[in-house]
């Protein structure tokens, strides 16, 4: 479409294209791919449906698109894509593709704070035996790159996006810190831009197995920035992609590395298709990136870490730990409000017995 085309002649498709082009000014490009993939599946319903132009939506569309999306995904993922859909609307709105108020006519169902927060994640039961493995110099696997990233998403409640943005002299070994930097130019941005960088301390034995990786299991390359990557392969990008973070991450919450248990799914991991990189998501028992981050926030609450040191530390907001992460038990959390208020209801000042 032309500066002077009828926006009313505008297609579904390219509608969605001058959305997300808007999107891309103020948005992370992770946050805008994410957008692009979610509107596609609605470009794609309105294709089978027979609708071209957007002028051409009823409000009873949305209606039936919610009803066909609600059979495939879960309720809090049909809320983030409804939302999405309604803001798109909105936009088609302002540029003059639908009427005025159109946008009112999307839906978008509310997931219940136990949907919303039920997203599997690496207990600190799993973590620990994991780690206590990989910790273990005696299995050779001390300081590989399933124990380095583990280690460090674990303990930094890092995202992938702040993995790959790691370099080499990021990591500070002699006063034990990572530095997370937003360098977009240079193809590695932070989700929340220049407010998504800081210094993180890391435990002693954190920086001994990111030592360990550098000498012994790191793969001496550069990007095609000419900057030397923490975390490396052998490809010619030298700096893993999300799809390879992602790998690791699975690769190394499989419980078959640390157990002699039968294995739940009746398999034999020298036998097992799983254990590959490509396969590593298919088994049950592994765990994503994002779920041993939403594991390592609720580790570093219920061990009672500050919660203002817990948002700056992993760049999430207070709103979104509380909501999302802080997991602790509703006897824990009465304990916690109680304590230091109690004593307030005693007569006279004096401390009563219970």
């Amino acid at each position: 479409m032309t500066r002077r085309s009828d926006p009313e002649a505008l297609s579904v498709s390219d509608a969605v294209k001058r959305f997300v082009r808007r999107m891309r000014r103020d948005k992370a490009e992770s946050t805008v791919r994410t957008y692009r993939l979610d509107l596609r599946q609605f470009v794609q319903w309105c294709d089978a449906e027979g609708i071209e132009q957007v002028s051409e939506l009823e409000k009873i569309d949305f209606e039936l698109y919610q009803d066909d999306r609600a059979a495939e995904i879960e309720p809090t993922s049909l809320e983030n894509q409804m939302g999405l859909l309604k803001r798109f609307v909105k936009f088609c709105e302002d540029i003059g593709a639908l009427p005025e108020g159109f946008h009112e006519s999307v839906h978008v169902p509310r997931a219940t704070v136990e949907e919303q927060s039920r997203d599997e994640k690496l207990s600190t039961e799993d973590a620990t035996e994991l780690l206590l493995f990989f910790r273990d110099k005696s299995n050779d696997l001390f300081g590989s790159k399933w124990h380095a990233i583990l280690e460090v998403i674990w303990h930094t409640g890092a995202r992938i996006g702040g993995i790959r943005a790691l370099d080499l002299e990021d990591f500070d070994s002699e006063f034990h810190v990572l530095e997370f930097r937003h360098r977009p130019r240079q193809g590695t941005p932070l989700k929340n831009k220049q407010d998504g960088e800081r210094d993180v301390a890391i435990l002693p034995v954190v920086a001994e197995a990111l030592e360990c990786y550098i000498e012994e299991h790191r793969i001496e390359q550069h990007d095609e920035e000419g900057r030397a990557p923490l975390f490396t392969t052998r490809s010619q990008q030298a700096r893993p992609s999300t799809n390879t973070v992602r790998a690791w991450v699975y690769q190394a919450t499989q419980p078959c590395w640390h157990t002699d248990e039968p294995c739940p799914h009746d398999k034999r991991r020298e036998f097992c298709d799983w254990t590959s990189s490509a396969a590593s998501s298919k088994c049950p028992s592994s765990r994503s990136p994002h779920a041993v981050r939403t594991g390592a926030i609720t580790f570093h609450r219920d061990r009672g870490f500050d919660p203002n040191d817990t948002s700056e530390r992993v760049n999430a907001s207070l709103r979104t730990i509380e909501k999302h992460y802080d997991k602790a038990a509703r006897r824990e959390k009465m304990e916690n409000r109680r304590r230091p208020q109690l004593e307030k209801l005693s007569l006279n000042n004096e401390s009563e017995r219970e």
